[in-house]
C-alpha cells in the first residue's frame, strides 16, 4: 500500500536524529493495525512539526493545538525502547 510506505517513510526522515528513532518506533509498532482512516490520521499527524510532536509528548505546551483521537493517544502513551 502506498500510504503505508509514505507514512513509514516520513516517520525515518524527521529531521532531527530524536523524533526520527521515536516516530519510526512508533509507527513499526503500529502501522499494521490501523485502519485506512486511522493511517489518514496518522498521515496528518506527521504533518505537525518535531517540536510540537515532542512537546505534545512530554506533555508540555504546545504552539498548536493536537486534537485527540487514536493516533495522539497512542503516540502519548508510547514508551520508546532503543
Amino acid at each position: 500500500m502506498d500510504l503505508k510506505k509514505k507514512i513509514i517513510y516520513r516517520s525515518n526522515y524527521r529531521g532531527t536524529k530524536e523524533m526520527d528513532k521515536l516516530l519510526s518506533s512508533f509507527v513499526k509498532k503500529h502501522i499494521d493495525t490501523f485502519n485506512e482512516s486511522e493511517l489518514k490520521l496518522l498521515c496528518d499527524f506527521l504533518d505537525l512539526d518535531d517540536e510540537n510532536l515532542y512537546k505534545f509528548k512530554q506533555n508540555k505546551e504546545t504552539t498548536i493545538k493536537i486534537k485527540p483521537n487514536i493516533i495522539t493517544n497512542l503516540f502519548k502513551n508510547f514508551v520508546f525502547k532503543e
